[in-house]
């Protein structure tokens, strides 16, 4: 497994084995916690023989470094974003999956006859599950052959697409048609579209009957390919479709009302986390965001742990990630979207 993040691990100057130590366990201890962790919890943990004084001084220093900082007026200190980024880049200890883990992915998502907009939504609720978080994912919108398209009238100027494919998806679209078009040129469209993209998919069928339309012996008349045209043009593109599993677990926090509410305006903000998920694409490991440090959004307080997947000719087609709170177990989690991710890919496959 490759962690993308994971660069080469620059020492802060002053970064001795002594403050190396008391930060990995301090940061351990809160990501165990989410707690602000103070001297004396870590008198009990470290294998050093430092007095809680000591440790003091040394937190302080980290302190100073812009690694800690003390969330409320106890002498408890918490790791800031750049302490994560480095605890993270440098001093985790990815773990390996458990067994039981492992099965629970693979038998989720391998159910016999699923279709693979099921298996991918499996695959997002079983990592939300398992990481009692909220699971997200990225992928093509899947285009699947056609066996009906009709055109409804809605309103003046508009009308629906129903388009029906032949695993039984239905799909509706409203598109604007030109005012005062008759029945009969809706009912011309419907047939003449129908006909074309029946047992075929709009990608692979949309270049040809706009060639078609182009043409100076095409059967419809202007309104009627006008039509057609905005029909085409409403139901074809690669569109980006996200999934999100396990929202409510992120409830489970109460420390932070605020914070809970503004990560839920920003899963709303749809278009900004597929931005941000796609980042992931650019690598082959697994990619890790940490609160604020990703300019795109806010996503305050939060983290997200993501992985590319590809499909049987390689070629890396979604992603598939976790979002929490900073705090999140990053070693146990990192394995865990990076199993799943490998998983689909061997199921597209």
């Amino acid at each position: 497994m490759s962690l993308e993040t994971r660069s080469p691990f620059l020492m802060p100057q002053g970064f001795t084995d002594r403050p190396r130590e008391v930060f990995r366990h301090l940061v351990e201890a809160f990501l165990a916690s989410g707690e602000p962790v103070g001297s004396r919890t870590l008198s009990q943990r470290l294998p050093l023989a430092l007095s809680p004084a000591s440790i003091r001084n040394v937190m302080a220093d980290l302190e100073s470094m812009g690694l800690l900082y003390a969330p409320h007026t106890s002498a408890g200190r918490a790791p800031t974003e750049k302490g994560l980024r480095l605890f993270v880049d440098g001093l985790l200890e990815i773990g390996e999956l458990a067994p039981d883990e492992r099965v629970a992915i693979e038998a989720r998502m391998s159910g016999s006859g699923q279709r693979i907009e099921d298996m991918l939504t499996q695959a997002t609720q079983s990592l939300a599950g398992l990481s009692r978080c909220a699971g997200l994912m990225v992928t093509a919108k899947q285009d699947s052959a056609l066996k009906h398209v009709e055109f409804v009238a809605v309103a003046p100027g508009k009308a629906m697409v129903i388009m029906v494919s032949e695993d039984g998806q239905v799909e509706n679209r409203v598109i604007d048609t030109p005012v005062g078009l008759p029945v009969s040129a809706m009912q011309e469209a419907s047939n003449y579209l129908g006909a074309r993209l029946r047992g075929r998919t709009i990608d692979t069928a949309r270049a040809e009957i706009l060639a078609e339309l182009d043409g100076e012996k095409r059967e419809l008349d202007t309104l009627t390919a006008k039509v057609v045209a905005a029909g085409l043009a409403t139901l074809a593109g690669p569109e980006k479709v996200l999934i999100v599993r396990g929202a409510a677990n992120l409830l489970e926090d109460q420390a932070d009302l605020e914070r809970i509410r503004t990560l839920f305006e920003d899963i709303e903000r749809k278009a900004d986390l597929i931005q941000l998920l796609e980042l992931a694409k650019d690598g082959a490991g697994v990619r890790i965001f940490i609160g604020s440090e990703n300019r795109l959004f806010s996503l305050s307080g939060s983290s997200i742990v993501a992985a590319p997947y590809a499909n049987a000719q390689g070629k890396i087609v979604g992603v598939i990630g976790v979002l929490g709170p900073t705090r999140l177990n990053y070693g146990r989690i990192i394995p865990m979207v990076d199993h799943t991710a490998k998983v689909i890919g061997r199921l597209l496959a």
